[in-house]
């Protein structure tokens, strides 16, 4: 049975909010759900690419169940990416520190959708980071790549997807690998952006390479 760890409770108005918290957590799992490419005000209290998210976050759960593992979605202060701003990639670096002070040095796995994903990997050349699981992620061209030395990136992506350019993220991946990072591409065969139809899939593939990412040396 777990306890919240000390400053991530589930409601908790900061910027994690704990699927489940263990009290002495082994590792963490941080889930960075989309948003906009323009967006200043926070967002909406029925958020659709949050919710899309929390299947995920609920399947990493029951998989990591006997690990004391914290599994957290990051809250973003606001809706959209906003430029050089990059408000997405500084909560998601506001929430590993958030880790770090509660939990400690434990490593982390990231999960993001879309803009999430482009956060996830703008904060994963931070030292507890294991790895990115980025699903249909927007990696526009021009997209830094020379903090992933040493990272395990995979990017799963829908060929027909209409938001966000699956060529694009292949050729991220071929960046990524080129500067040291452990990074694949991975086909999905459906599900669009939304990842609605073959949705099992999407969520049984990410919780796997979750779990290979905490628990492979």
């Amino acid at each position: 049975m777990t306890s919240p760890a000390r400053g991530v409770r589930r409601g908790d108005r900061g910027i994690l909010d704990a699927v489940v918290a263990p009290a002495v957590p082994t590792a963490a799992v941080l889930l960075l759900h989309g948003g906009r490419s323009e967006g200043l005000g926070p967002p909406p209290l029925v958020n659709m690419p949050a919710l899309r998210i929390r299947p995920f976050a609920a399947d990493l759960r029951r998989a990591l169940a006997e690990r004391d593992v914290l599994v957290a979605m990051v809250r973003y202060r606001h809706r959209g990416w906003n430029g050089v701003r990059a408000d997405a990639a500084r909560d998601a670096e506001a929430a590993l520190a958030v880790v770090l002070r509660t939990a400690g040095d434990v490593p982390v796995a990231l999960v993001g959708h879309s803009m999430g994903a482009r956060a996830a990997l703008r904060a994963a050349g931070h030292p507890v980071v294991r790895g990115v699981v980025g699903l249909a992620p927007w990696c526009p061209p021009g997209e830094p790549v020379e903090h992933l030395v040493g990272c395990r990136i995979h990017l799963l992506h829908d060929e027909a997807d209409r938001v966000t350019s699956a060529r694009e993220t292949w050729e991220f991946v071929r960046r990524a690998g080129a500067v040291g990072a452990h990074a694949e591409g991975i086909v999905m065969r459906r599900g669009g952006h939304a990842m609605l139809r073959g949705a099992a899939d999407w969520q049984r593939r990410t919780t796997e390479l979750v779990v290979a990412l905490l628990v492979t040396p």
